[in-house]
C-alpha cells in the first residue's frame, strides 16, 4: 500500500510547488476569461428564473427575491467555493483536470469488460458526454440573454433578438479555425471589467433596499422553500442551479492555469462580484417588483443600457468561446485515450499548448447550438433545457473524486462524510432539474446520450478488433524464423510498420512479405501509445528493442494532453541513441488500412452497433495523417477484419 501511495504523494507535492511557481498576474487575469466566463454571465438569467419559479406558487416578489438570493448565495459557497475550489481541485492528474483526467487517474481505461472498473468507465464517459450537451446550450442561452437586454429600452426590437443571436453565434463558429490566441489576450481584461461592473451594479442596487442583506442567512432560503411547498421549491432549486453552472470549468481548466491562480481569481474577484450583483438584483425587486422581467438590465441607469448590452454580449461571446475550446480539448483527450475515433485536429498556436481546432466537432456543435436557439427562442425557454446535464456531471465528478481520494489513501470515513455531503447536494439539484426534462431538459440529454453511445461503441469495437488481430498476428520468433527459410528480395531503405500492439508482427507486415516476397534492408515496428498521464518527458519518449539485425521495435509514449508525432518520436529515439541515425534514411511508412466486416453470428456487439462502429472507422482520420507522417512517405496495406 505504501508503494502505491508514494507516487501520488510526490505528484501532489510537485503539483502544489508548480502552482506556487505559476502564480502570476497574467494567469489570474487569464483565468477570469477562460475559467469564469460561463459562471460570470449567469446573473443575466439565473436570478430572474429563480424568482419566477418562486413566485409560481403565489409568493410575493420581495419575499421570493430574498429567498432566491439566499439560495443562490449558499449554492455558490457550498458547490463552487467549497466543493470545487477547495476539494475537487486537489484531484489533479499531475496538474491536469477534467473528467477524462479523472478516468486516466483511476486507470479505468484498462478495466476488463464486466468489472467494476468497466462500470466506472461507463459512468465517466457519460460524464464526459454531458459536457457536449452543456457545450451546445451554454452559447445559446448566454448570447440570447445578453441580446434580450435590447428589449428593456426598445421592446419593438424583440423579434430581432433571435436573428441577431444567430448572426453572432455563426460568426463565432466561423472564426474558430483561426484559433483564439489573439482573441484570448483580451478575454481576461474584458472579463475583469465585466466583474467590476457586476459589483458596481450590485452595490447600487443594494443601496435601494439594504434589507436584502438579510438573505446572507441561509435559513431565509430554507424557510421560504419549506413554506412554498415541494413543487415550487423544486422549481426554484432547478432555476437557482443556473447560478453555479460553469463552476465545473474550474477543474476542467486546471492544467492551463494551476490551482492557485484559479482559486485566487474566484475568492478575490469573481465570488464577491457575483454576490454583490445577486444581492443588488434582489434589492431592486424589493424596491420595484415590476422589474422582474429583466432585473439585471434594470439595475443600471437608462443612459448605460446599450453600453451594458454591448459589454454583456462581449462577455457571453467569451463564455461561449471558453466552452467551445473546452469541448475541443475534451475531444482531443478522448481521441488520444481511445474513446473516440481519430479526427482532424489542427494546432492553431504551436507555441501554446491547448490552442486547437477540431473542424468536425466545431460544425456539429454549431448545428446543435443554432438548433437550440431556433427551437427555444428565448433564454427563459432555454432555462428549462439548461442545468440537468451540468447537475449530472457535477454528481459524477464528486463520485470520481471520492474514489481518487480513497485510491490516494485518505481516511475512508472522512472521504465518505465529505464527498457524501456534497453528493447529497448534487443529487438534490439533479432531482430538481430532472422535473425540467419535458420543458427542454431532454435536449442536452439526447446530445449527451448520442456522444456516450459513440464513445462506448468505439471503445468496445476497438477491443473486438484487437481480439481479432491477436488471433491473426504472428509472434516475433515465428515470423523471424520464417524469414530465414524464404528467398526474399531485399530492397534498399527503411520500412516502418505502424502497429497498435506492443507485441507480435503487424498484419500488414506479414501481408506485405506474403504478397511481395520482398522486404526492406531495415525494418521498424512502431507503436505509439497514450499514457494515462498528461505529458511524457522527451527523454522517456522512445523505447527501442532490437529483434534482429536491422530489425527494431520502437515504442513511443505520449501523454493524453500531447500531440503524438511519429517523426518527432523517432527523432527522440535517435537523440537518445536508441536508434542509429542512418535507420531514418529513405524511410517508407506502411499503415494498415482495415476494413471492418460486421458479422451477426460472431459474439460481440449488437449488429446495429457493429455497423455504427464500421461507419465510424471508415470515416476516421487516416492513421498516417493523425500521427503527423508526411503523405509522400505513407503506403497503405489493406486488411479485412471480422467482428
Amino acid at each position: 500500500m505504501s508503494q502505491s501511495l508514494a507516487p501520488a504523494a510526490e505528484t501532489e507535492a510537485e503539483t502544489e510547488a508548480a502552482a506556487h511557481r505559476r502564480l502570476q498576474p497574467g494567469l489570474v487575469l487569464g483565468a477570469l476569461g477562460v475559467v469564469y466566463g460561463d459562471i460570470g454571465t449567469s446573473p443575466l438569467y439565473a436570478f430572474k428564473e429563480a424568482v419566477k419559479a418562486a413566485t409560481s406558487g403565489g409568493a410575493s416578489v420581495p419575499a421570493a427575491a430574498t429567498g432566491a438570493v439566499s439560495l443562490i448565495l449558499w449554492s455558490l459557497i457550498l458547490i463552487v467555493s467549497l466543493k470545487y475550489a477547495v476539494l475537487i481541485l486537489r484531484a489533479d492528474n499531475r496538474g491536469e483536470g477534467g473528467i477524462v483526467a479523472m478516468l486516466a487517474l483511476l486507470g479505468a481505461r484498462q478495466a476488463r469488460p464486466g468489472s467494476w472498473g468497466a462500470m466506472l468507465l461507463v459512468v465517466g464517459l457519460v460524464g464526459a458526454a454531458l459536457l457536449y450537451g452543456d457545450g451546445a446550450i451554454t452559447p445559446a442561452i448566454s448570447v440570447l440573454s445578453a441580446i434580450e437586454g435590447l428589449k428593456v429600452d426598445a421592446p419593438s426590437l424583440g423579434p430581432y433578438v433571435v436573428p441577431i443571436t444567430i448572426v453572432i453565434l455563426v460568426g463565432l463558429f466561423l472564426v474558430q479555425h483561426k484559433g483564439v490566441a489573439a482573441i484570448g489576450r483580451v478575454f481576461g481584461p474584458v472579463m475583469f471589467a465585466w466583474f467590476l461592473v457586476l459589483g458596481l451594479l450590485g452595490i447600487a442596487g443594494i443601496l435601494r433596499a439594504p434589507e436584502i442583506l438579510a438573505a446572507a442567512n441561509p435559513f431565509r432560503a430554507l424557510d421560504f422553500m419549506l413554506h412554498a411547498g415541494l413543487p415550487v421549491s423544486f422549481a426554484m432549486l432547478g432555476a437557482a442551479f443556473l447560478a453555479v453552472t460553469g463552476g465545473e470549468a474550474m477543474y476542467a481548466d486546471l492544467g492551463h492555469f494551476g490551482a492557485l491562480p484559479i482559486r485566487l481569481a474566484w475568492f478575490a474577484l469573481v465570488l464577491p462580484a457575483l454576490m454583490l450583483n445577486y444581492f443588488g438584483q434582489g434589492a431592486l425587486l424589493i424596491a420595484a417588483p415590476d422589474a422582474l422581467e429583466n432585473p439585471f438590465f434594470r439595475l443600471c441607469p437608462d443612459w448605460a443600457h446599450y453600453p451594458l448590452v454591448g459589454l454583456a454580449t462581449m462577455a457571453t461571446v467569451i463564455a461561449s468561446q471558453a466552452i467551445i475550446s473546452g469541448v475541443f480539448s475534451l475531444t482531443q483527450q478522448s481521441v488520444q485515450l481511445g474513446f473516440l475515433p481519430a479526427m482532424r485536429i489542427v494546432q492553431t498556436a504551436r507555441e501554446e499548448r491547448g490552442q486547437i481546432y477540431v473542424p468536425m466537432v466545431n460544425w456539429l456543435l454549431a448545428l446543435a447550438t443554432l438548433v437550440a436557439v431556433v427551437m427555444f427562442g428565448s433564454s427563459d425557454a432555454l432555462a428549462g433545457a439548461y442545468g440537468i446535464a451540468v447537475s449530472m456531471l457535477m454528481g459524477i465528478t464528486t463520485l470520481l473524486a471520492a474514489l481518487i481520494a480513497l485510491r490516494w489513501g485518505y481516511n475512508p470515513v472522512l472521504v465518505f462524510a465529505v464527498n457524501g455531503f456534497f453528493l447529497a447536494i448534487d443529487l438534490v439539484f439533479f432531482a430538481a432539474n430532472s422535473v425540467k426534462i419535458l420543458e427542454g431538459g431532454w435536449f442536452p440529454l439526447v446530445l449527451a446520450g448520442f456522444v456516450a453511445l459513440m464513445m462506448l461503441t468505439w471503445k468496445r469495437g476497438n477491443e473486438l478488433v484487437e481480439n481479432a488481430r491477436v488471433a491473426l498476428r504472428l509472434p516475433e520468433d515465428v515470423f523471424l524464423s520464417g524469414l530465414q527459410h524464404r528467398d526474399l528480395l531485399r530492397l534498399p531503405g527503411t520500412a516502418a510498420f505502424l502497429s497498435a500492439a506492443e507485441h507480435g508482427i503487424p498484419l500488414h507486415l506479414s501481408r506485405f512479405v506474403e504478397r511481395n516476397r520482398a522486404l526492406m534492408e531495415r525494418i521498424l515496428i512502431i507503436t505509439a501509445l497514450y499514457e494515462e498521464t498528461p505529458t511524457v518527458p522527451r527523454e522517456q519518449r522512445a523505447h527501442v528493442t532490437i529483434l534482429a539485425p536491422d530489425f527494431y521495435r520502437v515504442i513511443l509514449r505520449y501523454g493524453f494532453m500531447e500531440e503524438a508525432s511519429i517523426p518527432e518520436g523517432l527523432a527522440c529515439a535517435v537523440d537518445s541513441r536508441h536508434l542509429p541515425p542512418h535507420v531514418l534514411d529513405d524511410m517508407t511508412i506502411f499503415v494498415g488500412h482495415e476494413t471492418i466486416i460486421p458479422k451477426s453470428d460472431v459474439r460481440g456487439m449488437a449488429p446495429w452497433r457493429e455497423n455504427l462502429f464500421a461507419f465510424m472507422q471508415r470515416n476516421a482520420e487516416r492513421t498516417g495523417a493523425f500521427f503527423g507522417v508526411p503523405t509522400r512517405q505513407v503506403v497503405e496495406v489493406g486488411t479485412e477484419i471480422e467482428i
